[in-house]
């Protein structure tokens, strides 16, 4: 049968005819049913060529025709149909619906029609609707997306899913809690009947259902869904059913808040604090009151998870806006925990800026002394190199020694009639000059054309003459002032290594 094409053909054209009879619609759709049903038993190759097949005669456009027919048979033949193709290769059924979204209108399109049908279910306990939300959470997980040979099928079809199709995902959720008919959703111990429209069972297990979808994509989805979220302000609308009647359903939308809170992702957190989404939740447990029940352990878990994470702009938030109304709740720590984190990181911040303060002073006080070591280290080294690198004995020689033949000359008359007299402002002079000139580091010239009233022979200086013309010196300059740094001086000039040289030369 399968390699009879004819056949084949002429059954999916008497399956979309609109001519058909409904109970020959009908025993066909369970045909096609029995078919597929019966290659789970094939092998892997014959069951991937045998819906190879299927696809190439247009399984998938018949199957959009028959599930949105009014027959519930039909329509539940078809969707089984559907499951085993999903499950055969959901990269397929993609395919065939982005190139579907190029022709058609988004009301016609195949995962649209699955949508509606999980939206339009008739039975009390959505058995069907649960069938096709298993499908459509196959057909938009990422992970059976990774294998496929093309790499942009991921980021493709998510686009083409959130522009075309998550509209008509999210249509009853925010029907059901529009603020027209939910208007005293924000006021302060409203009756809980009047904030969800209709608040009745099939309703809540619809609305499960879709966020059961939705916080499967949180989970997976990362950016896609955040900026659905953003956009249509979706948290909020979902945190309207903490006041359902049913509590599986108010579970459900804690259950996508502590999804979002799970990521521990700052857009999200900041856009929870801006909204104040979290009075809903704290409104909730405030209501249940002290029972003891998965309401209270649900929405306690979400505030012990901010506290264990420690999500610092949850925490805050939390207690600077809520904790009076919290701090009755002692049965428990994590209100307190919540308070203790505050805190401590309220001190550390303060800590953190005294520090950073007392930082740059001290900062300013190093670079001040600093500043000062250098001063005095310049200082230090003008004293010590500057006698070391400026006097050049050597290039100054020929001017210095002519100078001192003449004042040799000049003075030997005067040397032999009075001496003492001579010697001590001789001496006075010598020695002034050459501390002088050792303190400020001055030129050499100066020195020596004071240094021939110590010299008594008509030669040129010796280092040999210059003890006994120094000690002249210091006895003749005791007796005109007193100095006592000055002979301090004078005998390191004395014990100078240094000095000598420079002055015989």
């Amino acid at each position: 049968m399968e390699e009879d094409e004819k056949f084949l053909s002429e059954v999916f054209a008497q399956l979309t005819d609109e001519a058909t009879d409904d109970d020959k619609r009908r025993e066909l759709v369970n045909f096609f049913k029995e078919f597929c049903a019966f290659s789970q038993t094939l092998q892997p190759q014959n069951r991937d060529a045998f819906f190879k097949t299927l696809a190439k005669l247009g399984i998938l456009p018949a199957l959009e025709i028959v599930m949105g027919m009014d027959d519930l048979q039909v329509r539940s033949a078809a969707t089984d149909i559907f499951s085993y193709l999903v499950e055969f290769s959901p990269s397929m059924v993609r395919e065939f619906v982005m190139q579907e979204a190029q022709q058609s209108d988004d009301d016609i399109l195949l995962i649209n029609v699955v949508i509606e049908q999980m939206i339009c279910d008739t039975d009390p306990e959505l058995g069907g609707a649960v069938q096709l939300m298993g499908l459509l959470r196959t057909l938009i997980d990422p992970e059976n997306m990774l294998a496929t040979t093309n790499k942009t099928e991921k980021s493709e079809f998510l686009n083409f899913f959130y522009n075309h199709c998550m509209h008509v995902l999210t249509a009853p959720l925010l029907t059901n809690t529009s603020e027209d008919k939910c208007e005293k959703d924000n006021i302060v111990g409203s009756n809980k009947n009047n904030t969800i429209c209709p608040d009745n069972y099939q309703t809540a297990q619809l609305l499960a259902l879709i966020l059961e979808l939705l916080t499967f994509c949180v989970e997976h989805h990362t950016y896609h869904i955040k900026n659905y979220i953003m956009n249509k302000d979706l948290l909020r609308r979902v945190l309207v059913l903490m006041n359902s009647k049913h509590t599986f359903l108010a579970l459900c939308a804690l259950r996508f808040m502590r999804r979002i809170i799970g990521l521990k992702d700052e857009f999200y957190n900041r856009y929870i604090t801006k909204g104040n989404l979290f009075e809903p939740v704290i409104n909730a447990l405030l209501d249940n009151g002290t029972r003891y029940n998965l309401l209270n352990s649900a929405v306690i878990e979400l505030f012990e998870f901010i506290r264990v994470e420690d999500i610092k702009s949850l925490t805050a938030h939390i207690v600077e806006n809520f904790y009076k109304a919290l701090e009755s709740i002692e049965y428990v720590q994590t209100f307190k925990g919540l308070k203790t984190k505050y805190e401590q990181e309220k001190d550390r911040q303060n800590q953190k800026l005294n520090s950073n303060r007392f930082r740059r002073d001290a900062k300013a006080l190093e670079e001040d002394e600093e500043m000062w070591f250098n001063e005095d280290e310049e200082e230090e080294g003008k004293a010590v190199v500057a006698p070391v690198e400026k006097p050049k004995p050597e290039d100054d020689f020929p001017d210095n020694y002519e100078k001192f033949m003449e004042t040799k000359k000049a003075k030997e008359s005067e040397d032999k009639e009075n001496l003492p007299k001579r010697t001590s402002p001789g001496g006075f002079k010598f020695t002034f000059s050459h501390s002088a000139s050792a303190a400020n580091g001055t030129n050499s010239k100066s020195v020596v054309a004071q240094i021939p009233p110590a010299t008594s022979n008509g030669s040129s200086s010796k280092t040999t003459n210059l003890p006994t013309s120094v000690t002249a010196t210091k006895g003749s300059l005791v007796g005109l002032v007193d100095y006592p740094d000055d002979e301090e001086e004078d005998e390191e000039e004395e014990s100078s290594p240094r000095k000598r040289p420079r002055l015989g030369s």
